[in-house]
C-alpha cells in the first residue's frame, strides 16, 4: 500500500476539534494542498437521519464528510453543515458524480446540482463515482470533472474505483492525475497492486468500507491487538489503515460509534500486530467489481 506523506494538523475549531493527520495530496492543483485523514461517510444513510448524523460527528470532531449523488442524502449532509456554525475553511466536503452523469456535458449541471442540495458554491474534492467501463465514458467524465475544477467549481478532482487500467486511459488522453481514488478497502480486501500503482502516480488511496462491513471484527490479529491496546476492533482496524497511509470514511449512525471511529489517534499497533493483519488479506470483496459494474 502506498503510504502518503502525513501533515499533522488540528481539524476544526472549538471544545470538539480533534488533531486529525492531514493527509498531503501530490497531484493536487493547489500546492500543499491536503485532506484530513478520518472523514465521515453516509453511504445508505437516509435524508431524514443523515443531518442528525452529520450533526454528530462534526460535534465528535469530524472535519471531512464523504456523500454522493447517488446516495439521497447530500441535502441533509447541506442542512447538518449549515447548522453546525463551523467556517467554510474548516471543513473539507466530498461528492461523487453517479454512472447516468457521465457525458462530458453532463458533469456539470450534475455537480451544480450536488452543490445546490449542499448549500456550497464549491466542493473541496469531486470524484468520479465508477469507471462503468460498459459505458465507455470515463474519460469524457475526467475531462468534466477538469473543466468543473477550472470553474472554480471543486478544487480537487479524483475518482473511485479505478482500476490501474482506468487511471491510465484518463491520465494518458488528459494529462491530469486523480488526487485519489476511492476504493473498497481492508484488511480482507487489501488491494496490493492497486496501491502499488496509486503510489507510482502520486494518487491517495481512500477506504469505503474500510472495516469490511464487520467482517474482519472478530479475526484473531484484530481482537488480540484490541486487547493488548484496550480498544475495540473498529479501532483497530482503522489505526491499521492509518499506519498504511490511507484516508478513511467509517459511517455510523449511532453517537458514540461515531465518536469512536475517530478515536484512534492516542494508540500505536506495533509492527508485529501490523504484519498479523496484514495476513488476513484474502478476496474479501463486499461491494460490486469495477470491471463488471456500470451503475
Amino acid at each position: 500500500m502506498s503510504s502518503p506523506v502525513e501533515t499533522p494538523t488540528t481539524a476544526g475549531t472549538g471544545t470538539a476539534a480533534t488533531a486529525i493527520p492531514a493527509v498531503a495530496l501530490p497531484n493536487a492543483a493547489r500546492p500543499g494542498a491536503t485532506m484530513p485523514q478520518v472523514g465521515f461517510g453516509v453511504f445508505q444513510v437516509p435524508d431524514a437521519e443523515t443531518t442528525r448524523a452529520v450533526g454528530h460527528a462534526l460535534e465528535a470532531g469530524y472535519r471531512s464528510v464523504d456523500t454522493a449523488a447517488v446516495y439521497g442524502n447530500e441535502a441533509g449532509v447541506g442542512r447538518a453543515l449549515a447548522e453546525s456554525g463551523l467556517a467554510r475553511e474548516d471543513l473539507f466536503v466530498t461528492s461523487k458524480l453517479w454512472t447516468d452523469s457521465m457525458a462530458r456535458g453532463a458533469v456539470r449541471p450534475a455537480l451544480e446540482r450536488s452543490l445546490e442540495l449542499l448549500g456550497l458554491d464549491a466542493l473541496d474534492l469531486y470524484l468520479i463515482h465508477w469507471p462503468a467501463p460498459g459505458r465507455g465514458q470515463h474519460v469524457a467524465a475526467w475531462e468534466g470533472l477538469i473543466e468543473a475544477r477550472e470553474a472554480g467549481l471543486v478544487r480537487e478532482i479524483g475518482v473511485s474505483n479505478f482500476q490501474p487500467a482506468h487511471l491510465d486511459a484518463i491520465i494518458a488522453a488528459t494529462g491530469v492525475r486523480p488526487v485519489v481514488n476511492q476504493v473498497e478497502l481492508h484488511p480482507a480486501l487489501q488491494q496490493r497492486e492497486l496501491g502499488a500503482h496509486h503510489a507510482g502516480l502520486g494518487i491517495v488511496t481512500e477506504a469505503w468500507s474500510p472495516l469490511a462491513q464487520g467482517a474482519v471484527l472478530d479475526a484473531a490479529p484484530v481482537t488480540d491487538a484490541a486487547g493488548a491496546h484496550g480498544v475495540s476492533a473498529a479501532q483497530v482496524v482503522l489505526r491499521w489503515h492509518l499506519q498504511h497511509g490511507n484516508v478513511v470514511i467509517p459511517k455510523s449512525v449511532t453517537p458514540a460509534r461515531i465518536a469512536s471511529n475517530l478515536d484512534v489517534l492516542g494508540f500505536e499497533l506495533t509492527a508485529q500486530q501490523v504484519a498479523a493483519i496484514d495476513a488476513l488479506d484474502r478476496d474479501g470483496r463486499t461491494g460490486p467489481h469495477p470491471d463488471r459494474f456500470d451503475g
